[in-house]
C-alpha cells in the first residue's frame, strides 16, 4: 500500500516538474504575432503616413543643388579689344566638420593659401557648428596646385572645389576710371561695370547632384535652370587713343609736378568720346579698397573754371548778333578796365586790337568790352544752349553738371568775368563738348560712351556755320607764333585752339595764390574739324603754369598720333607745298 502511494506522490511531484508546451507555444506564438504586427504597423507608418519626410531626409544627405556658373559680359573698345574680361578661377570650400580632424595640418594649409594660421584656425572655430565654409574665393593657380599638392600628400578631407570667374582688365590703369571695377561677388563697384551691371551681369544656372559623405560630387541628375551670359559691352573709346593720351597726361603732369589732370577726344561727327583719361590713376585689377579720391574719373566728376577757354565762345555770340566782325577794332589800353570799385587787367597793354587779335592775345579787358555790350540774358541762355551747366548724359554714373548761375543773379562784374571763365564751373567732357559745337559748324551733338547708342545725332543748332568758321579762323591764330598756344602746333596740319589759365578757387577764400588750373582746347584739321580734344592740369607746380606751356602740349603729342591713326589727310597749304617741292626735287 505504502508502495503505491509513494509511486502516485512521484508522478505527481514529476507531472508538476514537466514542462507545459502547450502554454509555451501559445506564448511565444502569441508574441510572434506582436512582434509581425509592430514591424508591420512600423512599415506601413514609414511607407506610407512617414514617406515623404523619410524621403525628404534621405535625400538631403545625398542630393544638393549646384550652381552652374556663368560669364560676365565683356567690355570692349570700338574695334573689338577687351578692355574687361572674366576668366575661370578656383574657389576652395571646407566642410568645418570634417577639416577640424586634421588640425595638426592646419599651418601648412594656411601656408599653402597665403594666409596666418591663427586667422585659418579662427574661422574654422567660428564655423564650427556648418558644414559650409569658404576658404578663399578666386585664388590664384599657383595656391590652388599648392593645396592639392597637400590634399595627396597627407590625405586632408574636408575640401572642395568650385569655379567661379574673376574680372581681369587687360588695360590696367590706362582704362580704370572708366570701365571701373567689380566686387568679390561679380558686382560693378565704379565706371561702366557699375552703370550698366545690370545688362553685364552673369546669371547662374543651378543643377541638382548627387554627392558622398566626403561632399565630392558622384553624378548630375538634372538641370533645374540653364545659366545665362551676361550681354558684352562695346564702348566708344579708342584703345590705342586712350594709351596715347594717358602716356602723354601722365608724361606732363609729372614733368610740371602737378596734382592731377584730365583729357577727353571726341569724335566731331559723331559726337563719340574717344579717349578720356586722368591722373593719378589706379589699377583696377590691384583694388583693395585703398584711396577712393584716386578712383574718380576726373573728366566727369570734378569741375573747374575754364579760363580764358571761354573767350571763343563770347566771340562767337557777338558775331551771331552782328555786334562785331573778324577785323573789328576793340581797344584795350591802358591794359586795365575799371568795373564799378573792380578791375579787369591783361597780362600786358596790347593797345588796339582786332576781334581776332583779342582771341589770339586771349585778352581779358578786349573780350569784357564785348561781352558788355550784350544782354546778360542772351549770354547766360547762350552758355546754356552749349551745354554749359547740364550733364552731358553719356550714361557715366557721377557725373558732375557744373554750374552756371542764372542771369538775374549777375552784377555788371560777375558778367565780366563769366566772359573770361570765371564765375561758372565745368567739367573737362563738358567743356569738350562746348568745343565741339564750333568743330561741328554750330551743331550741338550728343556725346556718348556706348557704340550704338540710340539717341539721334543729328543734333541742334546753337549758331550758324558761317560763325563757327570764323571763330575757328580766329582760334588758329592762337596756334601761331603770335599767340598763346604756339606749342600745340602740328606740322603739315591747321590747328585751331584756345588756351586758358585759370586760378583756383579757395571757396569764401576767393582764389588760391600760385594754385592754377592749366587747360587747352583745341580741334585738327582746323578747315573740317575730325577731332577735339581738351586737356586739363590741376595744379602745375614746376616753372610753368600757363595753359600754353604745360597743356598745349599734350594736344600736340595726341592729336599727331590720332591724325595718323586715322589717316587724316594733311591740310596746311604750306606743308602741301613743301612735299610738292621737295618731290620735285627728289632724283
Amino acid at each position: 500500500m505504502a508502495t503505491v502511494k509513494t509511486r502516485r506522490r512521484a508522478r505527481r511531484v514529476l507531472a508538476m516538474r514537466s514542462p507545459n508546451y502547450v502554454l509555451r507555444r501559445q506564448a511565444l506564438l502569441t508574441l510572434m504575432l506582436a512582434m509581425m504586427v509592430v514591424t508591420v504597423a512600423g512599415a506601413f507608418y514609414r511607407q506610407v503616413v512617414e514617406t515623404d519626410y523619410l524621403q525628404s531626409e534621405g535625400a538631403r544627405r545625398y542630393l544638393r543643388e549646384s550652381e552652374i556658373p556663368a560669364r560676365r559680359g565683356m567690355i570692349l573698345d570700338r574695334n573689338g579689344e577687351p578692355l574687361a574680361v572674366s576668366t575661370p578661377v578656383t574657389t576652395l570650400w571646407a566642410d568645418p566638420t570634417l577639416l577640424a580632424r586634421h588640425a595638426e595640418h592646419i599651418a601648412a594649409l594656411a601656408a599653402a593659401l597665403d594666409i596666418e594660421p591663427a586667422r585659418l584656425r579662427e574661422r574654422l572655430a567660428e564655423n564650427a557648428g556648418r558644414r559650409f565654409m569658404y576658404l578663399k574665393r578666386r585664388v590664384h593657380p599657383r595656391e590652388a596646385d599648392a593645396v592639392a599638392a597637400l590634399i595627396d600628400r597627407v590625405g586632408l578631407t574636408g575640401i572642395g572645389t568650385e569655379t567661379e570667374y574673376r574680372r581681369f582688365y587687360p588695360g590696367a590703369e590706362v582704362f580704370g576710371h572708366v570701365v571701373g571695377f567689380t566686387n568679390i561677388d561679380d558686382h560693378g563697384q565704379e565706371g561702366i561695370e557699375r552703370a550698366f551691371d545690370r545688362s553685364l551681369r552673369a546669371h547662374p544656372g543651378l543643377r541638382r547632384v548627387i554627392q558622398d559623405g566626403l561632399h565630392n560630387q558622384v553624378a548630375e541628375l538634372e538641370q533645374v535652370r540653364a545659366p545665362r551670359d551676361g550681354a558684352d559691352l562695346a564702348l566708344t573709346l579708342d584703345r590705342r587713343l586712350q594709351f596715347i593720351a594717358y602716356r602723354e597726361l601722365k608724361r606732363a603732369v609729372e614733368e610740371h609736378q602737378a596734382v592731377g589732370g584730365s583729357a577727353v577726344i571726341l569724335d566731331v561727327a559723331s559726337g563719340e568720346i574717344l579717349a578720356m583719361v586722368n591722373q593719378p590713376g589706379y589699377n583696377p585689377n590691384a583694388v583693395l579698397g585703398g584711396d577712393g579720391d584716386r578712383r574718380r574719373n576726373r573728366a566727369l566728376t570734378d569741375v573747374f573754371e575754364p579760363g580764358s577757354s571761354m573767350k571763343p565762345f563770347v566771340v562767337a555770340l557777338a558775331l551771331e548778333n552782328g555786334l562785331v566782325g573778324p577785323n573789328t577794332p576793340i581797344d584795350t589800353r591802358p591794359g586795365t578796365l575799371a568795373i564799378g570799385r573792380y578791375r579787369v587787367r591783361d597780362v600786358h597793354d596790347y593797345g588796339l586790337l582786332d576781334t581776332t587779335g583779342v582771341i589770339t592775345k586771349s585778352s581779358n579787358v578786349g573780350i569784357v568790352k564785348l561781352a558788355l555790350r550784350m544782354d546778360a540774358a542772351t549770354m547766360w541762355q547762350f552758355y546754356g544752349h552749349l551745354g554749359f551747366g547740364t550733364r552731358t548724359q553719356c550714361g557715366f554714373p557721377g557725373e558732375s553738371g557744373g554750374v552756371l548761375p542764372h542771369h538775374g543773379q549777375w552784377s555788371e562784374f560777375e558778367q565780366a568775368t563769366l566772359a573770361f571763365g570765371y564765375g561758372l564751373s565745368t567739367t573737362t567732357l563738358q567743356l569738350a563738348r562746348a568745343y565741339a559745337v564750333l568743330a561741328a559748324d554750330g551743331v550741338r551733338r550728343p556725346v556718348t560712351l556706348l557704340q550704338g547708342d540710340a539717341r539721334p545725332r543729328d543734333g541742334v543748332r546753337v549758331f550758324s556755320a558761317t560763325t563757327a568758321r570764323q571763330v575757328r579762323a580766329m582760334m588758329e591764330t592762337v596756334v601761331s607764333d603770335q599767340g598763346t598756344g604756339r606749342r600745340a602746333a602740328i606740322d603739315g596740319y591747321r590747328v585751331a585752339g584756345k588756351t586758358g589759365t585759370a586760378k583756383k578757387s579757395a571757396g569764401r577764400e576767393g582764389y588760391s595764390a600760385g594754385r592754377y588750373q592749366s587747360v587747352f582746347a583745341g580741334m585738327v584739321p582746323a578747315g573740317a574739324p575730325r577731332f577735339v580734344m581738351v586737356v586739363m592740369v590741376d595744379e602745375p607746380h614746376g616753372k610753368s603754369y600757363y595753359g600754353g606751356l604745360v597743356a598745349a602740349p599734350v594736344f600736340s603729342r595726341v592729336m599727331e598720333n590720332a591724325l595718323r591713326l586715322y589717316n587724316v589727310p594733311p591740310d596746311d597749304p604750306t606743308h602741301a607745298l613743301l612735299l610738292a617741292a621737295t618731290a620735285e626735287g627728289a632724283p
